[in-house]
């Protein structure tokens, strides 16, 4: 269960933190929109406040021009014809120019033009108190006043040039500004986008690394609990109590097989001794009809304690026990192991063929032992009468291998892939009063693995099943560790 802490920390639902996820990610981009918007405005602001300025300020020093020349003309038409109207004329543009000339000096404050033209305005204001001599004379003020005037209007044009390229080094900053805040708000999006993906995965995976336990039945210790949204809480509750429900089920089972196999040990126990009586002629002479039967039901008897025999492995190899490994012949393993189906082997009518000794390997004997008679108990059962039966070994320098190999009907395709699961029986009909329990195969199996082996179904040239054993050569020094990892893939794999 989840403590309380970890329960306010986290959102109350998987749709509440995908929705957190959403604000949280367009926050940023949120921003930069903001921003982005702001910076446009400041643009917008100030590029249409130089463009009216610089069109006012354009027109002021154009009727700056037309005053001047106006002035100039109206002069000289007074020193013509001499009416005093063109001197009102000439004091109302001279007033005019004066006005706007001070709205320039604003712009301008320290131009040598504009400086100029104020002392050249002063001098022209003294035009109409001046004789007509005097003024004739002093016409010639108006060619330094228009050049002036057209100096002051070549400097306006270059301080709106000028004006014009701060706007635009203003934007390349603004841009350029935009650009850094676009790419750090997007990597701060994406980082955001990361962390809550990892917020949702983290719980997720904790939850498939649980099934995946579960599963495999290992005994693994227990993980934190997950935190997350509750849906993804409750689902691992729920884990929990499957867990616990299967290692249940998983004892239940286990004790289930162990009464099982020793309660019907007692009794067939009772029935094998009172065969053996009877075929010894303790109740009396058996005639041969009698002795058939007898011989019969010994050998179901024989037949049923391998069963039972193969089931108590079962249970055994399901209680992780360790391995024992020693220098061992393998030859002579195989040759006590074929000491036991003797008799079965000269009821079948099978020619044997099985290899050489000394062949020393570093091996658990009983784990070696189960996998050879569980091979060869399947031969005698499904291969033919007066068939072959073969059993070939060799070593190499970093494995062994060792085949056990019969003739008699194929094992079909369809069979192969499910061969070595626990209670699994093919097509293939066991030949015999018995049917067999399909986990022969499977024990054989699990002795492999827990030895770091396998065991396959291979092809043969000449025969038609052949069971290849490989068992890898120890590491130094690790003949007599225990092997606590085999024992955790074949729970992983028996399951």
């Amino acid at each position: 269960m989840t403590s309380a802490v970890s329960r306010r920390w986290r959102p109350r639902s998987l749709l509440q933190l995908v929705l957190l996820a959403f604000l949280m990610v367009m926050l940023p981009l949120a921003v930069l929109m903001f921003q982005a918007g702001q910076a446009l405005s400041e643009l917008s602001r100030l590029a249409d406040q130089s463009a009216r300025e610089a069109v006012e300020e354009t027109r002021r020093a154009r009727t700056l021009g037309a005053l001047a020349l106006e002035m100039e003309r109206g002069a000289r038409q007074y020193a013509v014809v001499e009416q005093d109207s063109l001197l009102d004329i000439f004091d109302e543009r001279l007033a005019e120019y004066r006005r706007l000339l001070a709205r320039q000096r604003e712009l301008l404050p320290d131009d040598p033009d504009v400086k100029a033209l104020a002392g050249l305005l002063d001098r022209l204001a003294e035009l109409p108190g001046l004789p007509m001599e005097a003024f004739q004379d002093r016409l010639t003020d108006f060619l330094p006043f228009a050049e002036h005037t057209e100096a002051m209007r070549h400097a306006t044009n270059r301080r709106i040039d000028d004006r014009l390229d701060v706007i635009r080094t203003r934007a390349e900053t603004v841009q350029h500004r935009l650009w850094w805040q676009t790419a750090a708000l997007v990597s701060a999006s994406l980082i955001l986008m990361l962390l809550f993906t990892r917020l949702i995965v983290r719980p997720v995976r904790q939850l498939e690394r649980r099934i995946l336990g579960i599963g495999s039945g290992g005994q693994q210790a227990r993980v934190s609990p997950v935190q997350g949204p509750a849906e993804l809480v409750s689902l691992d509750e729920r884990l929990d109590w499957l867990a616990s429900r299967l290692d249940e089920l998983e004892e239940q089972k286990q004790q289930f097989l162990r009464h099982m196999s020793h309660e019907l040990k007692t009794p067939l126990a009772s029935v094998r001794e009172g065969s053996s009586l009877l075929a010894d002629g303790v109740a009396g002479e058996l005639t041969g009809h009698q002795r058939e039967i007898l011989d019969l039901i010994d050998a179901s008897g024989s037949e049923l304690q391998q069963l039972i025999e193969q089931l108590l492995d079962y249970n055994l190899l399901q209680h992780n026990q360790r391995l024992e490994t020693e220098r061992l012949d393998l030859a002579t393993v195989a040759k006590e192991v074929l000491a036991k189906h003797r008799l079965a082997l000269q009821q079948k009518g099978m020619v044997l063929s099985c290899f050489d000794g000394p062949l020393v390997w570093q091996a658990d004997r009983t784990a070696t032992g189960r996998i050879l008679d569980n091979l060869i108990s399947n031969a005698i059962a499904y291969g033919e009468d007066g068939g072959q039966l073969e059993i070939r070994a060799h070593a190499r320098h970093d494995r062994l291998v060792l085949e056990v190999a019969n003739s008699g009907e194929p094992i079909p395709e369809e069979d192969r892939p499910r061969l070595f699961e626990a209670f699994y029986q093919g097509r293939i009909r066991r030949k015999g009063a018995l049917k067999g329990s399909g986990i022969g195969l499977s024990v054989a199996a699990d002795c492999a693995r827990l030895q770091h082996g396998s065991l396959a179904l291979v092809d043969d040239a000449r025969l038609a099943v052949c069971f290849r054993l490989t068992l890898p050569r120890p590491a130094p020094g690790n003949e007599h560790q225990d092997t606590d990892s085999a024992i955790a893939e074949h729970h992983a794999r028996n399951e």
